[in-house]
């Protein structure tokens, strides 16, 4: 639990997508924690609405562990699908080496990502005996039946199908299974369980011949083993609400006939650009390696943060730029703080206001945007403080304390800062107008700074001596 802050108990609420209301967060044993995120399909590198999904989620159980909750957070891989079989081909090599080499990939963005909160990752081929072993069980009950090219769920048995999207019919930012669109099933809706493999094509062996699994059954065979036939949070992207969850309850109601099969659907927003869904299939994306390449970690972590999780955010230059600026202010008040050894009295009001905003914030549903606005209202009052001398060396380790424990949660405050080389060139113009300076040499001065500028840095003048920045 956070030691410096106020404590809250029982006030977290978060939106479920299912009743569409903010709700008092209450797991089903005590503090326990069951949450269950869709990983990614596995055949290209993950690009930055991946990102956004998986930081997210990352905030929301660094948090929940920071509250004293013991969760236990796992995530699929799919790594056998129409998507990897056809790359496969595309690149001339096996479904099973482009699938292992992508969630290397995968793994080592969420690495850069510093996403480290997943308890397990869990392959969908290391899976098979318990998907089988739900597709049988579907069977029996009369929820799901056979034809030419594999086993179907038939909806029209379900009759609550729908009733997590609140629609029946696919839209266009849907999410979907290629091997869902069999000709010869009895409902439009109806959605592969088990897909006979074609000659040449991966498979296992069932009751029904060799094949592989469907999409959506995946999931629920997976967090059926782990979790039983019910837990707690279940989250992804908003559009795998239809039909990729909807498809979840629907399994695994019929299967074990519990309702419901998640207390808290929690549903992220789209990153877009221009206003359109990142995606592949529309070729408008930036991959998160590319992204790595030209900025930081952290620069990426607060632009998610910035933003509500339900809420679309719209990508573009000036966004990350800005965003870039205001860890600039959150690198400078970092480095005031570290500097102050006064034994003055000072004042905790300021920290005691920024402890209880950033705890209302994160328990109103995740409000990480409020939450970050209180970091920088910490900024902005203790800069104040600080420019008037009115800040002890107490108080201002009592701050950087409450912001190094936020930080276990954002992780974009405190990094390790790269050794920046400056040119020779630059550091002897900064020498040479320090000089003018101290001899009233100000127009000598203000030229050396523009000849710095023009070499792509910029020196800024402290009451400690000359700061050299890169522009």
């Amino acid at each position: 639990m956070m030691q410096n802050m106020i404590q809250y108990p029982n006030m977290l609420k978060v939106h479920n997508t299912l009743s569409g209301k903010k709700e008092e967060f209450q797991p089903r044993q005590d503090k326990k924690v069951n949450l269950f995120v869709c990983g990614p399909t596995v055949y290209d590198y993950s690009h930055l609405g991946h990102a956004r999904t998986y930081i997210i989620f990352d905030v929301i159980v660094k948090y929940l562990k920071q509250k004293g909750y013991d969760v236990f957070y796992l995530q699929n891989i799919t790594d056998i699908d129409d998507k990897i079989i056809n790359r496969a081909k595309e690149r001339k090599t096996t479904p099973e080496k482009l699938a292992r080499d992508f969630e290397k990939e995968y793994l080592k963005d969420m690495k850069g990502l510093k996403v480290d909160s997943v308890s397990k990752y869990a392959r969908a081929t290391e899976h098979i005996k318990e998907i089988i072993s739900q597709v049988e069980r579907l069977l029996k009950k009369g929820f799901a039946y056979q034809i030419e090219d594999g086993i179907y769920y038939d909806i029209a048995k379900f009759k609550e199908y729908g009733k997590l999207s609140k629609r029946t019919a696919l839209q266009a930012e849907d999410a979907v299974s290629r091997i869902d669109e069999s000709k010869g099933k009895r409902n439009r809706g109806d959605f592969c369980l088990w897909k006979l493999s074609k000659e040449g094509e991966p498979s296992w062996p069932s009751p029904w011949g060799k094949g592989r699994p469907g999409w959506h059954i995946e999931d629920t065979a997976i967090t059926e083993k782990y979790f039983g036939s019910q837990y707690d949070i279940h989250g992804g992207a908003r559009d795998l609400i239809f039909p990729h969850h909807e498809a979840e309850i629907a399994q695994m109601k019929a299967i074990s006939g519990k309702t419901p099969l998640v207390k808290y659907w929690l549903h992220s927003g789209f990153l877009t650009v221009k206003g359109q869904k990142m995606a592949k299939s529309l070729g408008n994306f930036i991959t998160i390696r590319d992204f790595l390449k030209e900025n930081s970690t952290r620069v990426l972590r607060l632009l998610v943060a910035k933003n509500h999780y339900r809420s679309p955010l719209d990508y573009n230059d000036n966004l990350v730029l800005q965003t870039e600026r205001e860890l600039e202010r959150v690198d400078e008040f970092v480095d005031k703080l570290s500097r102050i050894k006064s034994v003055k009295a000072g004042s905790q009001q300021i920290l005691k206001g920024a402890e209880e905003e950033f705890e209302k914030a994160m328990e109103d549903d995740f409000n990480t945007p409020r939450a970050v606005a209180a970091i920088f209202e910490l900024i902005s009052a203790g800069n104040s403080l600080i420019d008037g001398n009115k800040i002890s060396g107490s108080d201002a380790k009592a701050i950087l304390a409450f912001l190094k424990e936020i930080d276990k949660v954002f992780n974009f405050i405190f990094w390790k800062k790269e050794k920046q080389e400056i040119p020779e060139e630059v550091i002897k113009l900064v020498k040479e107008r320090e000089k003018c300076r101290k001899e009233g040499l100000w127009q000598k001065a203000d030229e050396i700074r523009k000849e710095i500028k023009e070499l792509g840095y910029w020196v800024e003048d402290t009451k400690d001596g000359s700061k050299i920045k890169k522009i």
